[in-house]
Parts: structure tokens; sequence; C-alpha cells
């Protein structure tokens, strides 16, 4: 029988989703699950970009531009000049999510075996968007202590070889949510130029900003605007991560003309998709104003519940909807998968992501979680509760 590529075999698996055959047995044993495990909001989509998707006309849903459809980059060149002035339309490549944004700059800026440095822990798919492209992950590792702020710059300096050709930040943090500041952000600047090196920046949770904390855009850093690669998506903002839209933003003219080749070879993004990110433009502020409170309160009841818990700790976020528990368990990943398969409370239990996953160096966040405050306030606090009882089961299992 032929042999399964060492890519394939080198392929992490999702450890957002590996507990959902777990998760699909618990439901069919009429467990209720509070699904915590994952960053599907529960928000409704704004009524313009629906409203856009039911009024489509055309006979024929065509391929657009490989770059994207011109009347939609030009709006976005629109958005994101409010974020940092003179951004065009031919700045932007639309994308497949803002995964396909990430791969397209991994395969446009690093050669197969070259390095890039990422604090951890780190939204998952970062690993396999590294092994798609042939790269290697150099993680410097952050602290739950510290709410998981930048690592000293000194960390990075000490990982910076002859390969290492970028450094990958998100901003606000998935799965932390932490909200760099721009402090830090100068401080990156620094580094990146002085070893000329490139920056990319995934902030898709850039509206989501909390206790009046500002976010700061990598698209602002003056003197390298030449290196800065900007990763964002529809999904999170508009609540609409099934269009699957993101996008992938930089000044660097060659680089652009080195991704649209990428782009021209899997055709076009999804039409559809662009449809409904064009019309969810012109969502009113009042949709996130609204949004932002809604979180800020299903935070507060989520982190504060989680620290009430004997045995947990858990840094409040500044943005994005994720939130990482360290719990009083050796092994956060049995924790989890024993929820499903062995545990309820009032017939309901808790799906959670192991925080090891977000990691890349072996063995680290073995006893963290991340959850996700995608869920109403009334669920949310059941979750804790939920969450309390199963721990207490756990210890005396």
């Amino acid at each position: 029988m032929p042999q399964i590529s060492n890519r394939g075999q080198q392929m992490p698996e999702s450890p957002i989703r590996k507990l959902v055959p777990f998760a699909e047995k618990a439901r069919a044993q009429g467990k209720t699950i509070f699904q915590l495990n994952i960053g599907q909001p529960d928000i409704a989509t704004p009524e313009v970009a629906l409203k856009a998707v039911h009024n489509y006309e055309p006979k024929v849903i065509e391929y657009s531009h490989s770059a994207g459809f011109e009347s939609y980059r030009r709006g976005l060149a629109g958005y994101y000049d409010n974020i940092s002035k003179g951004i065009s339309y031919e700045d932007i490549i639309i994308t497949t999510g803002g995964s396909e944004a990430l791969i397209f700059g991994f395969m446009s800026c690093l050669n197969p075996g070259d390095e890039v440095i990422i604090p951890e822990p780190f939204y998952a798919n970062y690993n396999g968007f590294s092994t798609t492209a042939g790269i290697t992950v150099k993680p410097i590792a952050s602290s739950i202590e510290s709410g998981f702020a930048l690592p000293p710059i000194e960390e990075f300096e000490k990982n910076i070889t002859s390969k290492t050709k970028a450094i990958l930040i998100c901003n606000p943090g998935n799965p932390t949510g932490y909200l760099y500041s721009k402090e830090e952000l100068e401080a990156l600047r620094d580094i990146v130029k002085k070893h000329d090196l490139f920056l990319f920046a995934d902030e898709v949770y850039r509206e989501f900003c909390y206790d009046n904390n500002v976010h700061h855009s990598v698209l602002n850093l003056e003197g390298i605007e030449q290196n800065v690669v900007v990763v964002d998506s529809v999904s999170k903002r508009y609540s609409m991560c099934g269009v699957r839209i993101g996008a992938m933003i930089s000044r660097n003219k060659e680089l652009m003309a080195t991704a649209m080749k990428f782009a021209q070879a899997r055709l076009s993004p999804p039409s559809l998709g662009q449809v409904a990110s064009e019309a969810a433009l012109k969502t009113p502020q009042s949709y996130f104003d609204g949004v932002i409170k809604e979180y800020v309160h299903r935070r507060d009841v989520l982190v504060d519940g989680l620290n009430a818990i004997d045995g947990v700790f858990c840094p409040k976020p500044g943005g994005a909807f994720y939130a990482v528990a360290q719990l009083p368990v050796e092994d956060a990943g049995h924790f989890c998968q024993w929820m499903l398969d062995s545990f309820d409370y009032n017939g309901e239990t808790v799906m959670m992501a192991p925080a090891s996953g977000f990691y890349s160096t072996p063995r680290s966040g073995k006893n963290e979680v991340r959850l996700a405050y995608v869920l109403e306030i009334e669920k949310l606090k059941k979750a804790v509760v939920c969450l309390e009882k199963g721990l207490e089961a756990y210890k005396n299992r």
C-alpha cells in the first residue's frame, strides 16, 4: 500500500475539535453540553449582511477576481484607512478565511526550513499552517502569571538565528485574550527592524477590546512598513464564521504581487461570502457597542466564576472572547475527555479545549484549558457550576 506523506503524518490534530467524538457520544446519551471549546459566537450576524445574501440577484454565481471583488477591496480600504492612513485596495487580497491569508503570507515570505518566532500559547492552527508551508515554529513562552504579556525582548534575541525570517503575534490573542500595549508593539518593531524580519499580526479580534483599552495595529508602526503583514477575517467581527472570508494586508508591493500568484492558483475566494462581507461594512457602530457590552458581561461572569473555584486561576483577558484557566489537575486533556464521557451534573457537562494544543513546546500547558465565552450568560453560569462539580468529582473519583 502507498505510504502517507511525511507532511501528512506531521500535520497536527486540532486540539479544539479532537474531543468531538466524545461530545457526540455524550449528546447521544442525552447530556446537555455547554460548548466552550470553540470560538463560534451565538451573537446574531448583522442584518445588513444577511439581507445582501437573501437579495442576491445574479443568475450565475461567478468567480471573483483572484484578489477579491474590487468593490469589496475598495470598501475594506476605507475601513483600514480609519486604522492606518494610506491603505489602498491594491494592498489587500481577499482570502478564504484568515487561515488562507496566513498561509499565503508564510508561503510568500519564508522558504522551507525557515523559522518563525511565535509567543506561546498561540492559536493551535498556526502549527498546521507552518507544517503546510514547511517552516519551523520557534516558540517563546509567555506566562499565565503575567496574564500572557509579551515575553521579554531578550527571549526573542536568544531565539533569532540565520534561519529566522519572521515573528507572528495575535492581537488580541487567541487563546489568551491578551491585548498588546503600544509599548510592547514598539519593542517588537525595534527587533524586527534590527534583524530585518517580517512581522505577521493576526488582528481578527481587533473590535473586541475591553475596559477602555485601545487596540494598536502593527500597520501604524513607523519604520517597518515594508515588513508588516496583517491577517484579518470577518468570522468573529460580524459573527459570520461560515462565510470563510479573510484578508491579507501589506504595503509591501513585491510581497503582495508574490501572494497574488498563490491567490491565482486557488482561483478566487468565495463569491457569496464576499457579498455578505461587503454588505457587513455598513454595520452600524451600535452593533459593536452592544456586542462588546455583552462580551464584557460574559467575560466577567466566566472569569470571576472560575477564580472563585478552589485551585483555579484565570487571568482576566483584555480582548477577544477567550480565557485560559489553570486547573488543579495534572492532565487537562484527560480531564476534558472525562467531563464528556464520564461526568454530568443534572444531565449537563462542559466541553473545553485542552490548552496543551496551543503550545508548541512539549508538555507545556498540561494543566490549562481554553474556554470561549461565546454562550449567553445563564449558560455560562451553569457551565461554571458544572465545572466546579466536575473538578470535585474528578478529584475524588
